[in-house]
């Protein structure tokens, strides 16, 4: 390392390399990270020889951030459990909320329908069978009050999983606040609100690029000035990873995202420290142990530089990288899911000896289906055994000096940083978004992970090692009842006859004439929402205002 003598690495090297002749190491089969980094069977000082303590990792809290943001990690404070939930109607969630809070879920984290998620009313007849399915469907403020009944919005963080609609959702929320008294700089939490990702990996987009960068914009600046402990956005690695990106290509596309949202926020005349300390990333977690903490390392590093560097943050706050990360489901297995639960704790684990603020353990159903209350349980305590029966959260970034991690941080670096500046060079994401480069390149990095698995070149127990011919069905499918979607349509259409129409129609057009114009849209929508006017409704307004993105035609 750079702390030895250049004399005493020299003499390392030979050594080393006497030792590999000896042992004819170099005919062993060789081996790499997911991400194509080859692995040596053995690591010393001579393998990182310019690495210099102080400069290229020094101490947690401080630059260069490697350590962790926080100078006594979880010494002080845990990490945050986040189980993902939602389903149903809001009456449903709320259960299932409470259920997990009482058995230690220290954090919501809630899943949207994707009706809620494309700006849809559920008494759509277009869409009747994704009401309440793959999360908990929220039509109007009547539905967030019941979604939150009896969970005091100041002694909780809520995580909303939501992108196209995070506008409305997050009106909703203050409103809901508001109703129950509580005090705006009380509320914390996080909304997804990362846009860009929707276009090339989860698709669940509705406006084009521009009027869509230009409402995050307006949460950035609603949230700095009037909840200022919501996190207004957690720039989501985790869904590029699960298009197929590598983890070297996660975190390359999730800093450009978070680089053209912090310049959209300073050409809004905001300061970079005054909303920077709460910019927050969602990443994903995968088994490939080592590397995925040699990631999250070099993540830190770079995130520091371009926030000190590039764009001039004073406040060491806004050097930290913010993240939560936990298990996969694109990991998991529909076969032999009892392996899921082993998946999912070396996944957590190494998210949590990599320094996550937050973690979320998927369940072992996740290849099946909605997860039931028992797999949610299993989980939970995943977390909650390496939070309390081992010994992982007592000292911080317990790896370093590792000369295998910190020479595959220092790679993991060097390949980011060149993902970044290849994409930059050529215009930038939101170019590369709109003219389909990225959505091609995640489509041919997915289709080779799954010939790799396909043909055997990447095992994965239970899909092509070890598989079991007559294999026991044990997982509980979750069916979603047509009485929650009954029920939920019944309630929109009682909302819509009941409530002050005519108010509802002064406040939309409001809408209307803030988004023609150039004022935050969240004042217009808050004004929407206690009005009960629905998301669908709201959503149609800005529709017809910007229009909806549409995917470019070389896309394939």
């Amino acid at each position: 390392m750079g702390d030895i003598e250049k004399s005493k690495i020299e003499d390392i090297a030979r050594a080393q390399q006497e030792w590999e002749e000896k042992n004819k190491a170099s005919r062993i089969e060789k081996k790499y990270t997911s991400t194509g980094i080859g692995i040596k069977p053995l690591y010393t000082p001579a393998d990182v020889p310019d690495l210099d303590y102080l400069r290229d990792i020094g101490f947690p809290g401080d630059y260069p951030m490697v350590r962790g943001g926080h100078p006594l990690g979880y010494r002080t404070k845990l990490w945050v459990t986040r189980q993902y939930a939602g389903f149903g109607t809001a009456a449903e969630s709320n259960q299932r909320f409470k259920y997990l809070a009482k058995e230690g879920n220290t954090g919501l984290n809630i899943a949207f329908d994707l009706v809620t998620q494309m700006g849809l009313d559920s008494d759509n007849p277009e869409i009747e069978e994704e009401v309440g399915r793959v999360g908990v469907a929220i039509d109007s403020l009547e539905d967030m009050e019941v979604l939150f009944d009896g969970i005091p919005l100041d002694k909780v963080s809520t995580a909303f999983t939501i992108n196209a609609t995070a506008p409305i959702i997050i009106a909703m929320y203050y409103v809901t606040a508001e109703k129950q008294g509580v005090s705006p700089d009380k509320l914390g939490g996080t909304v997804q609100n990362d846009n860009l990702k929707e276009y090339f990996s989860r698709g669940a987009f509705i406006f084009p690029v521009q009027p869509t960068m230009r409402m995050t914009a307006d949460l950035f600046e609603f949230c700095s000035k009037v909840i200022p402990k919501y996190i207004p956005v957690s720039v989501c690695g985790y869904h590029i990873r699960e298009s197929g990106a590598t983890s070297v290509q996660e975190i390359a596309f999730a800093f450009l995202n978070a680089i053209a949202y912090i310049e959209n926020a300073l050409s809004r005349g905001l300061d970079i420290d005054s909303f920077a300390p709460r910019l927050s990333f969602n990443f994903a977690t995968l088994m490939g142990f080592f590397e995925e903490i040699a990631k999250y390392r070099a993540a830190r590093r770079i995130w520091a530089r371009i926030l000190r560097d590039r764009f001039g943050a004073k406040d060491p706050k806004s050097w930290r990288m913010l993240y939560i990360a936990g298990s996969t489901g694109g990991s998991f297995t529909r076969r032999q899911p009892d392996c899921n639960v082993i998946r999912g704790a070396i996944e957590t684990l190494a998210s949590i000896i990599s320094g996550a603020q937050a973690s979320a353990t998927h369940t072992k159903d996740e290849g099946h289906t909605i997860p039931t209350p028992e797999a949610q349980i299993i989980a939970l305590r995943t977390q909650q055994l390496i939070a309390y029966e081992t010994d992982v959260p007592n000292t911080i970034d317990p790896l370093a000096g590792s000369y295998f991690v910190e020479s595959l941080t220092n790679e993991m670096e060097k390949q980011i940083e060149a993902t970044m500046a290849e994409v930059e060079a050529n215009g930038g994401i939101i170019k590369a978004i709109e003219e389909g480069w990225v959505q091609r390149l995640l489509m041919r990095q997915a289709y080779e992970d799954r010939r790799k698995v396909e043909l055997g070149e990447r095992p994965l127990i239970g899909e092509n090692m070890f598989v079991m011919e007559e294999e026991k069905e044990t997982v509980a499918l979750h069916y979603a009842d047509p009485k929650w979607v009954q029920e939920q349509i019944r309630r929109v259409r009682a909302l819509k006859e009941r409530r002050d129409n005519a108010r509802v129609k002064e406040t939309l057009d409001a809408l209307g004439r803030a988004a023609r114009g150039k004022g935050n849209i969240m004042y217009p929508l808050i004004d929407a929402v206690r009005a009960y006017a629905t998301l669908g409704e709201m959503t149609a307004v800005l529709k017809e205002v910007f229009g909806e993105f549409k995917e470019p035609v070389n896309i394939f």
